[in-house]
Order: C-alpha cells, then sequence, then structure tokens
C-alpha cells in the first residue's frame, strides 16, 4: 500500500523541485547581472596615449601652436599662457579639438587622438617660473 502513494509522492516533489529550479535559475541569471560585483568587474577603457608614430609634443606644440603660445607656450602672446594652467585635461583637450571662435582654430581634424594627447603632455610638464 505504500508504494505506489510514496511513488506518486516522489514524483510530486521532484516536479515541485523542478519547477523551484526551472523559476530559480533566470532569478539567479538576473541577480548576476544586477549584482554589483559583476559591474566591478568591468573596467573602463583606457584614456588615450600618444602613439610612437605620432610626432611629439614639443615639436608639434613648437610648429603649430607656439606662434600663438609664445615661448613654448610659457609666456602670454596672442595666446594665453599655459604654463601651470588650472584648466582641466578634459577642457584642454576639447579647445584643442574644437578651437574657439574668433581667437583659436579647430585642430581636431588635423590632429590624431595621440597627437593631441602629446600636446596635453607637453602643456602638463611645462614649468610656470613666472607664477
Amino acid at each position: 500500500m505504500g508504494g505506489p502513494p510514496a511513488l506518486v509522492m516522489w514524483i510530486s516533489i521532484l516536479r515541485t523541485g523542478a519547477v523551484l529550479v526551472t523559476v530559480a535559475l533566470p532569478v539567479a541569471c538576473v541577480w548576476a547581472q544586477q549584482s554589483p560585483s559583476a559591474a566591478a568587474k568591468t573596467t573602463a577603457p583606457p584614456p588615450p596615449e600618444a602613439s610612437p608614430n605620432d610626432i611629439d609634443g614639443p615639436t608639434l606644440f613648437a610648429s603649430v601652436c607656439g606662434f600663438c603660445h609664445q615661448d613654448g607656450g610659457r609666456t602670454e602672446g596672442k595666446g594665453p599662457k599655459l604654463a601651470g594652467t588650472k584648466r582641466s585635461d578634459d577642457f584642454i583637450i576639447a579647445r584643442i579639438r574644437n578651437g574657439k571662435p574668433g581667437a583659436m582654430p579647430a585642430f581636431g581634424g588635423a590632429f590624431s587622438e595621440g597627437q593631441i594627447i602629446a600636446i596635453l603632455a607637453y602643456i602638463r610638464a611645462l614649468e610656470d617660473d613666472a607664477n
């Protein structure tokens, strides 16, 4: 007498267990996608760097920017003094790329990203002797 009802109960437990596993697996997948540890594993792309194939920052600055930014950017000329600037990297990159209407041409179409970063690195390395 105990055989068939026990078998029916066991099948019922298996079905319930299968339903739980079927429901639990998608829930676990959604949780893993929203988990902070999963998000923490993704990293931001590295910042752009100057390529060895790009012209170096000081030479590029001297040949293109030096006409307006006097003494290699250390003193004011037609353009502002750049040594010791408090402007952010993003601001400087955007200014090189987009220019300033009526004051500075845009160089985004002429310079590669690596060249723009090389110019930024040059500007950041300028020593501000006059403060």
